[in-house]
């Protein structure tokens, strides 16, 4: 099965940078996890559907390779393709692109769908299929 990749244009800021110059490892994470949430909002299941089902995606496992190193103001584009979905965890496969179109960072993200009420992971309803392209 094919899935859709989305995309998430990012501009590297000053606040993202280390004492190096470059971008810390933790500001990764934090692109992939906007581009993941761009994503889901776009197709109807942004926080405001996460409050009001109390069902939301959490990530259950993260492996990040770092590559090239960003600099300031470098434009880069985040890419994001779910790859598999099995009962109730999914995996999606996330990478930065510079402008030449090189991977700075690749990502593989296990998640599932989390009832804030029951807590623990649910399988996705038909809006969080849609959402996820499932």
């Amino acid at each position: 099965m094919s899935f859709r990749t989305f995309t998430y244009p990012v501009r590297i800021l000053e606040h993202h940078l280390d004492a190096y110059g470059h971008v810390n490892n933790v500001a990764y994470i934090g692109f992939f996890e906007q581009a993941r949430w761009d994503m889901v909002t776009a197709q109807g299941c942004g926080l405001d559907y996460v409050a009001n089902s109390g069902v939301g995606p959490v990530v259950l496992e993260l492996n990040c390779k770092f590559r090239r190193e960003l600099r300031l103001r470098q434009d880069v584009v985040i890419h994001s393709t779910l790859e598999s979905w099995r009962g109730k965890v999914g995996i999606m496969s996330q990478n930065i692109k510079d402008q030449a179109n090189q991977i700075c960072c690749e990502a593989q993200v296990t998640f599932g769908l989390f009832d804030l009420k029951l807590r623990k992971l649910v399988a996705p309803n038909e809006q969080w299929r849609a959402a996820l392209g499932l």
